[in-house]
């Protein structure tokens, strides 16, 4: 289900490449627009052979099996690496055109180079004028999140599939514990009320946030909202902790045993849960040294240090109960 919402806004952003492209296509390689709809393609194809082929073991042409997945998921990865260049490079063309004024911009097309000289006709052809060609360039640069996010998945689950060719289930994984989610009994309701509850006020906390920043030019109304910010987040991040410490002390009192069995699916879910928890750690690190080494220190300075503990200490404790969690053998 989540691959498919990922491929679906990837295709969206593929119709609105080959909008963009095609708006000024007189002056551009034919393989700007060839290629997102060769992706467009690949990503029909590749989410179908998923949605049906992801929970098979295959033992017959094992090499070739092993080739074609590892084949695809050096594709997807490629795809990935375009994918966040591309973005890199729009960020840093967007950055500079807004920092040079429009007379300097001017002098470099008009320039008494001979190499800008000669391109500059051409550059002022293909500039993206026209309302619906800003609507198509806009649309694909913020789609290209879900293109990112749809390439790791797919690598993810190509992955394991090729793990599972010739593998054999052990006995112990044909007993399926099929989960009866009732909304309305027990703890489920309050867990998704009070869920909803934090994800709505996050998101009202995070508006609030963008436009006092970036709208005010007063210190006092932008120090506000950064202490606002981090308010938030500390109580977020404080109330996560404790509930994940309170469900890794329930575990103790679980009499259930603990599933050692080889589980590829597992192992990669731990292994991309630990290495996504890293680039937090460095994150909240890099925070604490800099906040430490900073002068003056202020309100704001203590509320990002308390920030960046609680996010290390938040991150820990969930990792050890998702991990706890994830080798509980079924009830």
């Amino acid at each position: 289900g989540g691959l498919i919402l990922f491929a679906i806004f990837s295709l969206v952003m593929d119709v609105f490449k080959i909008g963009y492209y095609s708006s000024f296509y007189s002056c551009l390689s034919a393989i700007k627009i060839i290629y997102p709809i060769v992706q467009a393609i690949f990503v029909v194809v590749q989410t179908y052979f998923l949605w049906v082929s992801a929970k098979d073991c295959i033992h017959v042409h094992l090499n070739v099996t092993r080739c074609g997945l590892m084949l695809t998921l050096t594709t997807n990865l490629a795809v990935w690496m375009s994918a966040v260049t591309d973005e890199s490079v729009h960020k840093a063309h967007s950055k500079l055109k807004k920092n040079m004024t429009e007379e300097i911009f001017r002098w470099l097309l008009k320039g008494n180079l001979p190499l800008l000289g000669m391109r500059s006709s051409s550059v002022e052809e293909c500039n993206c004028n026209s309302q619906i060609c800003q609507i198509f360039k806009n649309g694909y640069f913020w789609l290209y999140p879900f293109n990112i996010e749809y390439s790791l998945f797919a690598s993810a689950m190509v992955y394991v599939m090729w793990k599972n060719v010739g593998r054999f289930i052990d006995h112990h994984s044909h007993h399926i514990q099929r989960l009866k989610f009732r909304l309305f009994r027990r703890t489920f309701f309050v867990g998704i009320m009070l869920g909803l509850i934090i994800l709505v006020s996050g998101l009202g906390v995070l508006i609030l946030y963008e436009v006092q920043v970036n709208s005010s030019t007063e210190s006092s109304k932008k120090s506000q909202a950064l202490t606002m910010y981090y308010i938030f987040n500390i109580v977020c991040l404080s109330l996560m902790s404790l509930v994940c410490i309170g469900g890794s002390v329930i575990y103790r009192f679980d009499k259930r045993d603990m599933d050692r069995h080889k589980n590829p699916t597992r192992t990669l879910d731990v292994a991309l849960l630990m290495g996504a928890a890293l680039g937090q750690y460095a994150i909240s690190y890099y925070s604490i040294v800099a906040i430490v080494a900073s002068t003056p220190r202020d309100t704001i300075s203590a509320l990002n240090l308390t920030y960046a503990l609680l996010m290390i200490a938040q991150h820990t404790f969930q990792n050890i109960f998702i991990i706890e969690g994830l080798h509980r053998q079924p009830p």
